[in-house]
Protein backbone atom coordinates (compact mmCIF):
# COMPACT_ATOMS: atom_id res chain seq x y z
CA UNK A 1 0.00 0.00 0.00
CA UNK A 2 2.91 2.35 0.64
CA UNK A 3 3.99 1.80 -2.73
CA UNK A 4 0.98 2.71 -3.80
CA UNK A 5 0.59 5.69 -2.22
CA UNK A 6 4.37 6.76 -3.72
CA UNK A 7 3.46 5.80 -7.22
CA UNK A 8 0.10 7.67 -6.76
CA UNK A 9 1.84 11.40 -5.58
CA UNK A 10 3.68 11.33 -8.73
CA UNK A 11 1.73 9.67 -11.57
CA UNK A 12 -0.44 11.88 -14.29
CA UNK A 13 -3.75 10.13 -14.13
CA UNK A 14 -6.44 12.66 -13.33
CA UNK A 15 -8.08 11.47 -10.98
CA UNK A 16 -5.31 11.19 -8.93
CA UNK A 17 -4.28 14.78 -9.81
CA UNK A 18 -7.78 15.70 -8.30
CA UNK A 19 -7.07 13.73 -5.44
CA UNK A 20 -3.84 15.80 -4.41
CA UNK A 21 -5.39 18.87 -4.89
CA UNK A 22 -8.38 17.34 -2.55
CA UNK A 23 -5.70 16.38 0.21
CA UNK A 24 -4.09 20.02 -0.01
CA UNK A 25 -7.21 21.00 1.58
CA UNK A 26 -6.76 19.62 4.65
CA UNK A 27 -2.65 19.77 4.61
CA UNK A 28 -2.68 21.96 7.97
CA UNK A 29 -5.66 19.89 9.71
CA UNK A 30 -8.40 17.40 8.94
CA UNK A 31 -12.15 17.58 8.02
CA UNK A 32 -13.57 19.14 11.77
CA UNK A 33 -16.59 17.25 10.52
CA UNK A 34 -14.45 13.99 10.51
CA UNK A 35 -14.46 13.08 7.01
CA UNK A 36 -14.19 14.03 3.23
CA UNK A 37 -17.57 14.77 1.70
CA UNK A 38 -17.85 14.33 -2.42
CA UNK A 39 -21.71 15.09 -3.77
CA UNK A 40 -23.24 14.33 -6.82
CA UNK A 41 -26.94 15.93 -7.45
CA UNK A 42 -29.98 14.69 -9.44
CA UNK A 43 -33.01 16.06 -10.69
CA UNK A 44 -35.76 13.58 -10.74
CA UNK A 45 -37.66 14.48 -12.87
CA UNK A 46 -36.85 10.85 -15.11
CA UNK A 47 -34.81 8.33 -15.73
CA UNK A 48 -31.15 8.28 -14.64
CA UNK A 49 -28.81 8.71 -18.04
CA UNK A 50 -25.95 8.07 -19.10
CA UNK A 51 -24.74 11.11 -17.99
CA UNK A 52 -25.48 10.13 -14.11
CA UNK A 53 -23.16 6.87 -15.04
CA UNK A 54 -20.99 8.77 -16.08
CA UNK A 55 -20.85 11.90 -13.32
CA UNK A 56 -20.86 9.26 -10.44
CA UNK A 57 -18.69 6.91 -11.73
CA UNK A 58 -15.80 9.62 -12.41
CA UNK A 59 -16.54 10.62 -9.14
CA UNK A 60 -15.77 7.52 -7.84
CA UNK A 61 -12.70 7.68 -9.21
CA UNK A 62 -11.33 10.60 -7.68
CA UNK A 63 -13.04 9.07 -3.94
CA UNK A 64 -11.12 6.20 -4.71
CA UNK A 65 -7.68 7.65 -5.71
CA UNK A 66 -8.14 10.18 -2.23
CA UNK A 67 -8.37 7.07 -0.42
CA UNK A 68 -4.96 5.46 -1.54
CA UNK A 69 -2.85 8.58 -0.82
CA UNK A 70 -4.80 10.16 2.39
CA UNK A 71 -5.84 7.89 5.78
CA UNK A 72 -9.39 10.75 6.19
CA UNK A 73 -12.17 8.98 5.72
CA UNK A 74 -14.82 10.00 3.04
CA UNK A 75 -18.18 9.95 2.27
CA UNK A 76 -20.32 10.45 -1.31
CA UNK A 77 -23.77 11.80 -0.90
CA UNK A 78 -26.54 11.61 -3.73
CA UNK A 79 -28.65 14.69 -3.53
CA UNK A 80 -31.58 14.42 -5.15
CA UNK A 81 -33.79 17.70 -5.87
CA UNK A 82 -37.28 16.04 -5.16
CA UNK A 83 -38.57 19.34 -3.86
CA UNK A 84 -38.83 21.07 -7.11
CA UNK A 85 -41.92 22.07 -8.69
CA UNK A 86 -43.05 19.61 -11.57
CA UNK A 87 -43.30 22.08 -13.99
CA UNK A 88 -44.72 19.42 -17.24
CA UNK A 89 -46.38 16.75 -17.07
CA UNK A 90 -43.71 13.64 -18.57
CA UNK A 91 -45.61 12.01 -21.41
CA UNK A 92 -44.45 8.59 -20.34
CA UNK A 93 -46.26 7.89 -17.36
CA UNK A 94 -49.62 6.37 -17.43
CA UNK A 95 -52.58 8.77 -16.85
CA UNK A 96 -51.13 11.71 -17.47
CA UNK A 97 -53.90 14.03 -17.51
CA UNK A 98 -54.43 13.40 -14.01
CA UNK A 99 -51.15 14.72 -12.95
CA UNK A 100 -52.10 18.28 -15.09
CA UNK A 101 -53.89 19.59 -11.29
CA UNK A 102 -50.62 18.82 -9.63
CA UNK A 103 -48.09 21.43 -11.75
CA UNK A 104 -46.09 23.43 -10.10
CA UNK A 105 -46.14 21.29 -6.77
CA UNK A 106 -42.94 19.57 -5.24
CA UNK A 107 -42.58 16.12 -7.13
CA UNK A 108 -42.99 14.64 -3.26
CA UNK A 109 -46.20 16.17 -3.25
CA UNK A 110 -47.18 14.87 -7.01
CA UNK A 111 -49.15 11.17 -6.17
CA UNK A 112 -47.23 8.48 -7.95
CA UNK A 113 -48.90 8.22 -11.98
CA UNK A 114 -47.31 4.58 -11.28
CA UNK A 115 -49.05 3.44 -8.10
CA UNK A 116 -46.04 2.04 -6.47
CA UNK A 117 -44.74 4.45 -4.36
CA UNK A 118 -46.11 7.56 -1.77
CA UNK A 119 -44.84 10.30 -4.43
CA UNK A 120 -43.85 10.27 -7.89
CA UNK A 121 -40.70 12.10 -6.38
CA UNK A 122 -40.34 9.29 -4.27
CA UNK A 123 -40.79 6.71 -7.20
CA UNK A 124 -38.25 8.38 -9.30
CA UNK A 125 -35.43 8.55 -6.29
CA UNK A 126 -36.40 4.77 -5.71
CA UNK A 127 -35.66 4.11 -9.63
CA UNK A 128 -32.21 6.32 -9.32
CA UNK A 129 -31.23 4.18 -6.23
CA UNK A 130 -32.06 1.11 -7.63
CA UNK A 131 -30.00 2.51 -10.96
CA UNK A 132 -26.93 3.47 -7.92
CA UNK A 133 -27.07 -0.16 -6.47
CA UNK A 134 -27.09 -1.90 -9.99
CA UNK A 135 -23.65 -0.58 -10.67
CA UNK A 136 -22.25 -1.10 -7.37
CA UNK A 137 -21.75 2.90 -6.28
CA UNK A 138 -21.38 3.59 -2.71
CA UNK A 139 -22.97 6.18 -1.91
CA UNK A 140 -25.66 8.03 1.02
CA UNK A 141 -29.07 9.44 -0.66
CA UNK A 142 -30.39 12.32 0.62
CA UNK A 143 -33.72 13.70 -0.81
CA UNK A 144 -33.79 17.62 -0.91
CA UNK A 145 -37.36 16.94 0.58
CA UNK A 146 -36.54 15.61 3.62
CA UNK A 147 -33.40 17.60 3.95
CA UNK A 148 -35.82 21.12 4.14
CA UNK A 149 -38.43 19.42 6.00
CA UNK A 150 -36.22 17.81 9.00
CA UNK A 151 -34.73 20.85 9.91
CA UNK A 152 -31.42 19.96 8.69
CA UNK A 153 -31.07 23.12 6.42
CA UNK A 154 -33.14 25.52 8.91
CA UNK A 155 -29.70 27.27 10.34
CA UNK A 156 -28.21 27.93 6.22
CA UNK A 157 -32.04 29.02 5.43
CA UNK A 158 -32.01 31.75 8.83
CA UNK A 159 -28.12 32.60 7.13
CA UNK A 160 -30.15 33.37 3.93
CA UNK A 161 -32.51 35.46 5.03
CA UNK A 162 -29.85 37.23 7.46
CA UNK A 163 -27.88 37.64 3.93
CA UNK A 164 -30.27 38.04 1.91
CA UNK A 165 -29.17 41.55 0.30
CA UNK A 166 -25.68 39.66 -0.27
CA UNK A 167 -26.68 36.96 -1.82
CA UNK A 168 -28.98 39.19 -4.13
CA UNK A 169 -26.35 41.14 -5.27
CA UNK A 170 -24.23 38.12 -6.61
CA UNK A 171 -27.35 36.68 -8.20
CA UNK A 172 -29.03 39.81 -9.96
CA UNK A 173 -25.46 40.56 -11.38
CA UNK A 174 -26.32 37.11 -13.31
CA UNK A 175 -29.92 38.14 -14.43
CA UNK A 176 -31.43 40.52 -17.62
CA UNK A 177 -33.05 43.63 -15.95
CA UNK A 178 -36.36 42.19 -16.72
CA UNK A 179 -35.90 38.99 -14.17
CA UNK A 180 -33.67 41.48 -11.83
CA UNK A 181 -37.08 42.73 -11.11
CA UNK A 182 -39.30 40.10 -9.71
CA UNK A 183 -36.22 37.93 -9.08
CA UNK A 184 -36.03 36.43 -5.52
CA UNK A 185 -33.55 33.60 -3.93
CA UNK A 186 -36.72 32.04 -1.87
CA UNK A 187 -39.12 30.27 -3.58
CA UNK A 188 -41.92 30.06 -0.99
CA UNK A 189 -44.67 27.16 -1.23
CA UNK A 190 -47.98 28.03 -1.03
CA UNK A 191 -49.66 27.21 2.43
CA UNK A 192 -52.84 26.35 0.72
CA UNK A 193 -52.38 25.09 -2.59
CA UNK A 194 -48.37 23.59 -1.78
CA UNK A 195 -47.58 25.07 -5.29
CA UNK A 196 -43.89 26.26 -5.97
CA UNK A 197 -44.32 29.87 -6.12
CA UNK A 198 -42.23 32.07 -8.69
CA UNK A 199 -43.36 35.48 -7.04
CA UNK A 200 -40.96 38.65 -5.63
CA UNK A 201 -40.55 39.15 -2.13
CA UNK A 202 -42.06 42.31 -0.40
CA UNK A 203 -39.89 41.73 2.63
CA UNK A 204 -37.67 39.30 4.18
CA UNK A 205 -37.27 39.55 8.09
CA UNK A 206 -33.87 38.70 9.15
CA UNK A 207 -34.33 38.28 12.39
CA UNK A 208 -37.46 36.63 12.62
CA UNK A 209 -36.34 34.56 9.50
CA UNK A 210 -39.75 34.94 7.74
CA UNK A 211 -40.51 35.98 4.13
CA UNK A 212 -43.70 38.24 3.02
CA UNK A 213 -45.19 37.79 -0.72
CA UNK A 214 -48.47 37.81 -2.34
CA UNK A 215 -49.71 34.86 -4.22
CA UNK A 216 -51.01 34.94 -7.70
CA UNK A 217 -54.28 36.07 -6.61
CA UNK A 218 -52.77 39.21 -4.99
CA UNK A 219 -53.57 37.85 -1.53
CA UNK A 220 -50.26 38.26 1.36
CA UNK A 221 -48.40 35.29 2.90
CA UNK A 222 -45.60 35.56 5.56
CA UNK A 223 -43.96 32.49 6.26
CA UNK A 224 -41.02 30.83 7.85
CA UNK A 225 -37.95 30.29 5.68
CA UNK A 226 -36.98 26.92 7.75
CA UNK A 227 -39.10 23.80 8.11
CA UNK A 228 -39.82 23.53 4.30
CA UNK A 229 -41.75 26.21 3.93
CA UNK A 230 -39.72 27.87 1.31
CA UNK A 231 -37.25 26.57 -0.90
CA UNK A 232 -33.94 28.15 -2.69
CA UNK A 233 -33.99 28.64 -6.24
CA UNK A 234 -31.62 26.25 -7.70
CA UNK A 235 -28.11 28.15 -8.27
CA UNK A 236 -28.32 29.34 -4.69
CA UNK A 237 -29.42 26.11 -3.42
CA UNK A 238 -26.35 24.64 -5.10
CA UNK A 239 -23.84 27.25 -2.89
CA UNK A 240 -26.31 26.71 0.37
CA UNK A 241 -26.39 23.14 0.14
CA UNK A 242 -22.18 23.46 0.04
CA UNK A 243 -22.44 25.13 3.01
CA UNK A 244 -24.88 23.42 4.97
CA UNK A 245 -22.97 20.12 4.30
CA UNK A 246 -19.56 21.31 4.24
CA UNK A 247 -19.04 19.79 0.52
CA UNK A 248 -15.32 19.10 -0.25
CA UNK A 249 -16.25 17.69 -3.60
CA UNK A 250 -18.41 18.57 -6.66
CA UNK A 251 -17.92 18.11 -10.52
CA UNK A 252 -20.20 19.20 -12.72
CA UNK A 253 -20.48 19.39 -16.76
CA UNK A 254 -19.61 22.02 -18.85
CA UNK A 255 -22.96 23.95 -19.02
CA UNK A 256 -22.30 24.30 -15.13
CA UNK A 257 -18.75 26.36 -15.26
CA UNK A 258 -20.20 30.09 -15.86
CA UNK A 259 -22.60 29.62 -12.88
CA UNK A 260 -19.19 28.49 -10.66
CA UNK A 261 -18.47 31.92 -9.10
CA UNK A 262 -21.92 32.22 -8.19
CA UNK A 263 -22.45 29.00 -6.36
CA UNK A 264 -19.15 29.70 -4.48
CA UNK A 265 -19.75 33.46 -3.94
CA UNK A 266 -22.90 32.02 -2.24
CA UNK A 267 -21.11 29.08 -0.60
CA UNK A 268 -18.48 31.78 0.73
CA UNK A 269 -21.54 34.10 1.76
CA UNK A 270 -22.76 31.71 3.93
CA UNK A 271 -19.44 31.15 5.76
CA UNK A 272 -18.35 28.70 4.76
CA UNK A 273 -15.32 27.48 1.93
CA UNK A 274 -16.49 26.35 -1.29
CA UNK A 275 -15.35 22.68 -2.35
CA UNK A 276 -13.23 21.63 -4.72
CA UNK A 277 -14.69 21.36 -8.55
CA UNK A 278 -13.48 19.19 -11.74
CA UNK A 279 -15.40 20.47 -15.00
CA UNK A 280 -16.06 17.63 -17.53
CA UNK A 281 -17.04 18.55 -21.07
CA UNK A 282 -20.06 17.05 -22.45
CA UNK A 283 -20.16 14.39 -24.62
CA UNK A 284 -21.74 14.74 -28.48
CA UNK A 285 -24.03 12.71 -30.84
CA UNK A 286 -23.04 11.14 -33.68
CA UNK A 287 -23.42 14.28 -36.14
CA UNK A 288 -21.20 16.56 -33.52
CA UNK A 289 -24.32 18.16 -30.87
CA UNK A 290 -24.14 18.23 -27.70
CA UNK A 291 -26.47 15.25 -25.92
CA UNK A 292 -29.32 15.79 -24.24
CA UNK A 293 -31.93 13.54 -22.50
CA UNK A 294 -34.73 16.67 -23.49
CA UNK A 295 -33.98 15.55 -26.96
CA UNK A 296 -33.18 12.11 -27.04
CA UNK A 297 -30.23 12.34 -29.36
CA UNK A 298 -26.73 10.15 -28.88
CA UNK A 299 -27.21 7.04 -26.65
CA UNK A 300 -29.12 6.08 -23.43
CA UNK A 301 -26.92 4.05 -21.09
CA UNK A 302 -29.68 0.77 -21.66
CA UNK A 303 -28.44 0.85 -25.42
CA UNK A 304 -25.06 0.75 -24.43
CA UNK A 305 -25.18 -2.51 -21.76
CA UNK A 306 -27.18 -4.46 -24.50
CA UNK A 307 -24.09 -4.10 -26.79
CA UNK A 308 -21.10 -4.13 -24.12
CA UNK A 309 -20.35 -4.22 -20.54
CA UNK A 310 -20.33 -2.06 -17.50
CA UNK A 311 -16.88 -1.98 -17.31
CA UNK A 312 -16.29 -0.70 -20.90
CA UNK A 313 -18.92 2.19 -20.03
CA UNK A 314 -16.69 2.87 -17.36
CA UNK A 315 -13.04 2.88 -19.13
CA UNK A 316 -15.32 5.22 -21.62
CA UNK A 317 -15.72 8.18 -19.13
CA UNK A 318 -12.32 7.57 -17.78
CA UNK A 319 -10.99 9.17 -20.78
CA UNK A 320 -9.79 12.53 -21.03
CA UNK A 321 -12.77 14.01 -19.09
CA UNK A 322 -11.81 17.47 -20.03
CA UNK A 323 -12.28 16.74 -23.44
CA UNK A 324 -15.68 16.52 -25.15
CA UNK A 325 -16.11 13.28 -27.05
CA UNK A 326 -18.51 11.66 -29.69
CA UNK A 327 -20.90 9.23 -27.64
CA UNK A 328 -22.53 7.17 -30.29
CA UNK A 329 -23.05 3.12 -30.66
CA UNK A 330 -19.27 3.25 -32.93
CA UNK A 331 -17.53 3.75 -30.34
CA UNK A 332 -18.56 0.88 -28.02
CA UNK A 333 -16.03 -1.66 -30.16
CA UNK A 334 -13.12 0.36 -29.34
CA UNK A 335 -13.39 0.84 -26.29
CA UNK A 336 -14.62 -3.64 -25.25
CA UNK A 337 -11.02 -3.95 -26.85
CA UNK A 338 -9.22 -1.14 -25.41
CA UNK A 339 -10.39 -2.17 -21.81
CA UNK A 340 -9.23 -5.67 -21.83
CA UNK A 341 -6.06 -4.60 -23.28
CA UNK A 342 -5.67 -2.18 -20.08
CA UNK A 343 -6.69 -5.65 -17.31
CA UNK A 344 -4.17 -8.19 -19.61
CA UNK A 345 -1.43 -5.35 -19.29
CA UNK A 346 -2.32 -4.67 -15.66
CA UNK A 347 -0.87 -8.29 -14.63
CA UNK A 348 2.86 -7.33 -15.80
CA UNK A 349 2.60 -4.01 -14.67
CA UNK A 350 4.51 -2.76 -11.56
CA UNK A 351 2.87 -0.11 -9.25
CA UNK A 352 3.58 2.89 -10.76
CA UNK A 353 2.21 1.78 -14.04
CA UNK A 354 -0.43 0.52 -12.40
CA UNK A 355 -1.28 3.41 -10.90
CA UNK A 356 -2.21 4.83 -14.06
CA UNK A 357 -3.95 2.24 -15.90
CA UNK A 358 -7.26 3.15 -16.46
CA UNK A 359 -8.15 -0.31 -14.81
CA UNK A 360 -7.30 0.56 -11.47
CA UNK A 361 -9.63 3.75 -11.16
CA UNK A 362 -12.42 1.32 -12.72
CA UNK A 363 -12.12 -1.68 -10.18
CA UNK A 364 -9.37 -0.31 -7.66
CA UNK A 365 -7.98 -3.10 -5.75
CA UNK A 366 -9.79 -5.85 -7.01
CA UNK A 367 -8.66 -5.48 -10.73
CA UNK A 368 -10.31 -9.06 -12.34
CA UNK A 369 -8.15 -11.02 -15.24
CA UNK A 370 -9.84 -11.13 -18.92
CA UNK A 371 -10.91 -14.03 -20.44
CA UNK A 372 -10.83 -12.18 -23.57
CA UNK A 373 -8.76 -14.44 -25.99
CA UNK A 374 -10.38 -13.53 -28.88
CA UNK A 375 -11.08 -9.19 -28.94
CA UNK A 376 -14.35 -8.23 -29.74
CA UNK A 377 -13.46 -6.64 -32.96
CA UNK A 378 -12.47 -9.69 -34.10
CA UNK A 379 -15.81 -11.22 -32.97
CA UNK A 380 -17.69 -8.78 -34.64
CA UNK A 381 -16.40 -9.63 -37.81
CA UNK A 382 -16.74 -13.43 -37.31
CA UNK A 383 -20.12 -12.65 -36.90
CA UNK A 384 -20.18 -10.82 -39.80
CA UNK A 385 -18.78 -13.49 -41.96
CA UNK A 386 -20.73 -16.08 -40.35
CA UNK A 387 -24.16 -14.05 -40.48
CA UNK A 388 -24.68 -15.80 -36.95
CA UNK A 389 -27.75 -15.01 -35.07
CA UNK A 390 -26.43 -16.04 -31.75
CA UNK A 391 -23.69 -16.38 -29.65
CA UNK A 392 -23.72 -20.58 -29.84
CA UNK A 393 -22.71 -19.84 -33.68
CA UNK A 394 -19.48 -17.78 -32.50
CA UNK A 395 -18.75 -20.15 -30.17
CA UNK A 396 -18.15 -22.79 -32.65
CA UNK A 397 -15.33 -20.65 -34.14
CA UNK A 398 -14.23 -20.41 -30.83
CA UNK A 399 -13.11 -23.26 -29.35
CA UNK A 400 -11.50 -24.59 -32.66
CA UNK A 401 -9.26 -21.27 -32.06
CA UNK A 402 -9.00 -22.02 -28.78
CA UNK A 403 -10.20 -25.53 -27.20
CA UNK A 404 -9.65 -24.63 -23.64
CA UNK A 405 -12.45 -21.85 -23.83
CA UNK A 406 -15.90 -22.30 -23.10
CA UNK A 407 -18.94 -20.55 -21.20
CA UNK A 408 -18.62 -21.50 -18.21
CA UNK A 409 -14.80 -20.67 -17.99
CA UNK A 410 -14.36 -17.83 -20.13
CA UNK A 411 -17.91 -15.84 -18.83
CA UNK A 412 -16.38 -12.36 -20.46
CA UNK A 413 -15.53 -13.66 -23.74
CA UNK A 414 -19.02 -15.68 -23.73
CA UNK A 415 -20.68 -11.79 -22.84
CA UNK A 416 -18.66 -10.62 -25.51
CA UNK A 417 -19.97 -13.11 -28.24
CA UNK A 418 -23.63 -12.51 -27.36
CA UNK A 419 -22.88 -8.56 -27.45
CA UNK A 420 -21.19 -9.01 -31.06
CA UNK A 421 -24.32 -10.62 -32.30
CA UNK A 422 -27.08 -8.26 -31.20
CA UNK A 423 -23.93 -5.41 -32.44
CA UNK A 424 -23.48 -7.01 -35.60
CA UNK A 425 -27.30 -7.45 -36.69
CA UNK A 426 -28.44 -4.00 -35.38
CA UNK A 427 -25.79 -1.82 -36.89
CA UNK A 428 -22.95 -3.65 -39.42
CA UNK A 429 -25.65 -5.95 -41.10
CA UNK A 430 -27.96 -2.88 -42.53
CA UNK A 431 -24.75 -1.13 -43.40
CA UNK A 432 -22.54 -4.06 -45.09
CA UNK A 433 -21.05 -3.07 -48.63
CA UNK A 434 -19.23 -5.92 -50.89
CA UNK A 435 -17.50 -4.34 -54.22
CA UNK A 436 -15.72 -6.30 -56.46
CA UNK A 437 -11.76 -6.44 -56.70
CA UNK A 438 -9.97 -4.76 -59.63
CA UNK A 439 -7.33 -5.89 -61.48
CA UNK A 440 -4.89 -5.60 -58.86
CA UNK A 441 -6.60 -6.67 -56.13
CA UNK A 442 -7.73 -9.77 -57.81
CA UNK A 443 -4.58 -11.01 -58.43
CA UNK A 444 -3.48 -10.68 -55.27
CA UNK A 445 -6.44 -12.47 -53.87
CA UNK A 446 -5.71 -15.36 -56.11
CA UNK A 447 -2.22 -15.39 -54.67
CA UNK A 448 -3.75 -15.36 -51.23
CA UNK A 449 -6.28 -18.20 -51.59
CA UNK A 450 -3.35 -20.76 -53.62
CA UNK A 451 -1.37 -20.19 -50.30
CA UNK A 452 -3.85 -20.79 -48.15
CA UNK A 453 -4.63 -24.29 -50.38
CA UNK A 454 -1.43 -24.60 -50.43
CA UNK A 455 -1.23 -24.32 -46.19
CA UNK A 456 -0.41 -27.80 -44.75
CA UNK A 457 1.60 -26.17 -41.11
CA UNK A 458 -0.25 -25.29 -38.22
CA UNK A 459 -3.05 -23.04 -38.01
CA UNK A 460 -0.84 -19.99 -36.47
CA UNK A 461 -2.03 -16.18 -36.47
CA UNK A 462 1.49 -14.91 -36.99
CA UNK A 463 2.25 -17.52 -39.78
CA UNK A 464 -0.98 -16.36 -41.64
CA UNK A 465 -0.30 -12.81 -41.27
CA UNK A 466 2.76 -13.45 -43.04
CA UNK A 467 1.13 -15.08 -46.07
CA UNK A 468 -1.42 -12.23 -45.96
CA UNK A 469 1.66 -9.72 -46.17
CA UNK A 470 3.76 -11.89 -48.91
CA UNK A 471 0.40 -11.56 -51.12
CA UNK A 472 0.50 -7.94 -51.17
CA UNK A 473 3.83 -6.10 -50.22
CA UNK A 474 4.85 -6.27 -53.83
CA UNK A 475 2.07 -5.38 -55.49
CA UNK A 476 0.49 -2.43 -53.07
CA UNK A 477 2.06 0.86 -52.26
CA UNK A 478 1.21 2.26 -49.58
CA UNK A 479 0.26 -2.00 -48.17
CA UNK A 480 -2.61 -0.60 -46.43
CA UNK A 481 -4.54 -0.44 -49.32
CA UNK A 482 -4.02 -4.01 -49.86
CA UNK A 483 -5.69 -4.20 -46.36
CA UNK A 484 -8.57 -1.67 -47.07
CA UNK A 485 -9.49 -4.39 -50.35
CA UNK A 486 -9.54 -7.43 -47.43
CA UNK A 487 -11.71 -5.50 -45.88
CA UNK A 488 -14.25 -4.09 -48.26
CA UNK A 489 -14.41 -6.94 -50.96
CA UNK A 490 -14.50 -9.96 -48.14
CA UNK A 491 -16.50 -8.33 -45.21
CA UNK A 492 -18.31 -5.37 -46.55
CA UNK A 493 -16.34 -2.84 -44.56
CA UNK A 494 -14.06 -0.02 -44.55
CA UNK A 495 -11.60 -1.83 -42.12
CA UNK A 496 -10.96 -4.60 -39.80
CA UNK A 497 -9.06 -6.58 -38.40
CA UNK A 498 -5.86 -8.22 -38.12
CA UNK A 499 -6.54 -10.58 -41.25
CA UNK A 500 -4.01 -13.36 -40.03
CA UNK A 501 -5.68 -13.89 -36.70
CA UNK A 502 -9.25 -13.68 -38.61
CA UNK A 503 -8.12 -16.54 -40.50
CA UNK A 504 -7.01 -18.89 -37.72
CA UNK A 505 -10.42 -17.71 -35.80
CA UNK A 506 -12.40 -18.32 -39.26
CA UNK A 507 -10.56 -21.43 -40.18
CA UNK A 508 -8.87 -21.69 -43.98
CA UNK A 509 -10.88 -23.81 -45.48
CA UNK A 510 -13.58 -21.29 -44.63
CA UNK A 511 -11.42 -18.90 -45.59
CA UNK A 512 -10.82 -20.30 -48.98
CA UNK A 513 -14.32 -20.73 -49.38
CA UNK A 514 -14.65 -17.26 -48.65
CA UNK A 515 -12.19 -15.57 -51.28
CA UNK A 516 -14.05 -17.98 -53.91
CA UNK A 517 -17.38 -16.38 -53.49
CA UNK A 518 -15.65 -13.07 -53.59
CA UNK A 519 -13.79 -13.62 -57.02
CA UNK A 520 -16.91 -15.19 -57.98
CA UNK A 521 -19.13 -11.90 -57.63
CA UNK A 522 -21.25 -13.90 -55.25
CA UNK A 523 -20.84 -11.18 -52.28
CA UNK A 524 -21.37 -8.88 -53.73
CA UNK A 525 -24.88 -10.32 -55.63
CA UNK A 526 -26.08 -11.60 -51.55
Amino acid sequence: MSDLRDAAMSTKAWPFEEARRLLKRYEKAPPEKGYVLFETGYGPSGLPHIGTFGEVARTTMIRRAFEVISDIPTKLICFSDDLDGMRKVPGNVPNPEALQEHLQKPLTSVPDPFGTHASFGDHNNARLRRFLDTFGFEYDFISSTEFYRSGQFDDVLRRCAERYDDIMKIMLKSLREERQATYSIFLPIHPETGRVLYVPMKHVDAAEATVTFDDEEGREWTVPVTGGNVKLQWKPDFGARWAALGVDFEMYGKDHSTNEKLYDGICRVLGERPPNHFTYELFLDDEGRKISKTSGNGISIDEWLSYASTESLAYFMYQKPKTAKRLYFDVIPRAMDEYHQQLRAYADQDTAQRANNPVFHIHGHNVPASDMVVPFSMLLNLASVSSAEDKDKLWGFIRRYAPEASAETHPQLDAAAGYAVKYFNDFVKPTKVYRLPDDLEREALEDLLATLKAWDGPVDAEDLQGAVFAAGRERFDPLRNWFKALYEVLLGASQGPRFGGFIALYGVAETIALIESALAGELVQA
